[in-house]
């Protein structure tokens, strides 16, 4: 019986490694050693990435609410306390995006939470 060999699998292995570092400078997207490491640290960046990209959005939504809770009047930390006792249910994202949009409605939802307070 013949011996099987790993031709197959092993171009095919690498072939996928160089699709993936299509693009990279120079020797990163020609030769497998470099290219196998140069994939493998951009899939940790993308990983790390993803976690950052909640964190980064999270901050520029209270940065919004927080802007123009002053201009009403509040800070954000009051702004937000007095939401909860009002039972006004929304999320940073949604009143980022009416902080930004509409700011007669804003100014609204501050009045609200001045009122619960």
């Amino acid at each position: 019986m013949a011996r099987i060999k790993g031709a197959m699998m092993t171009r095919k292995r690498r072939k996928k490694t160089l699709k993936l570092a299509k693009g990279y400078f120079g020797a990163k997207s020609k030769h497998f050693k470099m290219a196998k490491q140069a994939v493998m640290k951009s899939g940790n960046y993308a990983y790390i990435g993803r976690k950052q990209k909640k964190r980064e959005f999270r901050a520029l939504w209270i940065t919004r609410i927080s802007a123009q809770a002053k201009v009403n009047g509040m800070n954000y930390s009051t702004f937000m306390h007095g939401l909860k006792l009002a039972g006004v249910d929304l999320n940073r994202k949604m009143l980022a995006e009416i902080a930004v949009s509409d700011k007669e409605a804003f100014a609204d939802i501050v009045e609200r939470a001045k009122a619960a307070l």
